[in-house]
């Protein structure tokens, strides 16, 4: 009896660039509606790593 071993499948992309894209537009858009909320801050930061993910167009 021979055992065979599997290598592991390799991960997928949960999201996609125009995903990250359309996230950062969504928290632009959270962020100038919220400007003065307590943890806008912490969306400001979710918004420049969102950029840094997926690249200007």
């Amino acid at each position: 009896m021979t055992t065979e071993t599997r290598e592991p499948t390799r991960a997928r992309a949960v999201l996609s660039t125009e995903d990250f894209r359309l996230l950062r537009e969504a928290v632009l858009f959270y962020l100038k509606a919220h400007e003065d909320a307590p943890e806008s801050n912490k969306f400001n930061h979710l918004y420049h790593r969102l950029g840094s993910v997926a690249p200007r167009r």
